[in-house]
């Protein structure tokens, strides 16, 4: 299937790569250097209509969607925001909706945050990375001081304010040694939407100033296949049989939509990728959130139409290449239809995803189960009838 014609989002970065906080893994705090600007800035007023009109009229409708991410995009201000809404409402068509989605680490959310973004039906992403003792580790404020605490004050002021936000997560070196410490530290919260995001990180070598060859080692917080697949196996048991119509994760959920018929969601779970396009302050676009770099720049939004560069010969040879690349192993393998062979950016271990034996070991487990779980549920069971039947089995 090639992903030419497949409808497109934007994930926009108003402030570009600029943060509040400095999380030893991020991967995006570097991206400051392909801007067209000196110093990054904040997206001008010209280049957010031109994105909300394009996406709007390059949209096939009735649900336009918008994802604000950064970098930490509530440094654009809480005026920034209103003016998204205020283009959105001038270019939406009349019966359309327009969701918007703001991935946020929490830093900043104050109770007028919350009422602007419970007043204008934003969806919230908070950024944690389970317990105070893990989250604090990694993610910290531009003090060195660990930023849990504010982060779950933030939780829960949004919570207050009727927004009941998603947690993202990463799992790295740490977190991959106590799954069940991290997952119950999320179930705390009272949220009731996870996403696991696993870190891998490639560093140079002394032998090679370039860690996209070899030879090149994995930074400290990096996970291993093993340690991720070890994760995933140990959440799902501990959610499938005690959890079950609680709380959702998104994988486990990608996975029962794809067992069921659906098609997945999630990029990296997709035949073809390519049609998440990043919109940077400088009106850059991307092709993806993960190759930000001068070879994947599309164009400038002041100088060409979105769906122009969306649509491209270069951006659907990309997309498509995730599927034209599969390694052999990829088409023999019987998850294939769930990883759609993984992420390309971690594609690096002779075309192999690096995640592989992970993933692989978390589907030949959750697999049966899942489908236990759906027959259950076919036959008129309630979530709490399945978990009490996967226990006694």
């Amino acid at each position: 299937m090639s992903s030419a014609g497949k409808p497109f989002v934007i994930m926009a970065k108003p402030v570009g790569s600029r943060c509040n906080m400095h999380c030893d893994y991020c991967y995006y705090l570097e991206k400051g250097q392909y801007s067209e600007h000196e110093r990054q800035t904040r997206m001008s007023y010209e280049i957010l209509e031109k994105l909300i009109k394009e996406t709007i009229s390059n949209s096939e409708g009735p649900v336009v969607s918008f994802v604000w991410h950064g970098g930490e995009p509530t440094i654009a201000g809480l005026d920034f925001y209103k003016k998204v809404v205020e283009l959105e409402h001038k270019y939406l068509p009349s019966g359309w909706q327009v969701w918007n989605n703001l991935q946020t680490n929490g830093f900043m959310m104050n109770d007028l945050w919350c009422r602007f973004l419970k007043e204008n039906r934003f969806d919230v992403g908070v950024s944690m990375d389970g317990s105070a003792r893990i989250h604090d580790l990694h993610r910290r404020d531009l003090k060195g001081s660990g930023t849990h605490a504010r982060v779950i004050r933030s939780i829960e002021r949004l919570r207050a304010n009727g927004i009941e936000p998603d947690i993202l997560c990463t799992v790295n070196a740490v977190s991959c040694e106590d799954p069940l410490e991290v997952y119950r530290a999320i179930k705390d919260t009272g949220c009731t939407w996870c996403q696991f995001i696993p870190i891998v990180v490639r560093e140079p070598s002394e032998d090679s100033p370039d860690a996209s060859t070899a030879p090149y080692h994995f930074s400290k917080e990096s996970v291993t296949p093993e340690g991720y697949g070890q994760f995933l196996i140990t959440v799902f048991d501990e959610w499938v049989h005690h959890d079950l119509g609680k709380i959702d994760v998104q994988l486990f959920a990608e996975t029962a939509r794809i067992m069921a018929g659906g098609e997945p969601s999630l990029c990296w779970m997709s035949e073809t990728c390519g049609r998440a396009l990043i919109a940077e302050e400088d009106g850059a676009i991307y092709s993806c959130d993960h190759f930000v770099d001068n070879a994947h720049r599309l164009g400038m939004l002041q100088e060409h139409e979105l769906g122009e560069m969306a649509n491209s010969d270069f951006q659907i040879a990309f997309g498509n290449a995730k599927q034209d690349s599969l390694t052999v192993a990829c088409k023999d393998c019987p998850y294939l239809k769930y990883c759609g062979g993984g992420c390309p950016k971690d594609r690096f271990e002779e075309g192999q995803y690096y995640l592989c034996r992970g993933l692989r070991a978390f589907f030949a487990h959750a697999e049966p189960i899942l489908e236990k779980v759906m027959k259950l549920s076919r036959d008129g069971k309630s979530p709490k009838e399945i978990m009490t039947t996967l226990r006694q089995s």
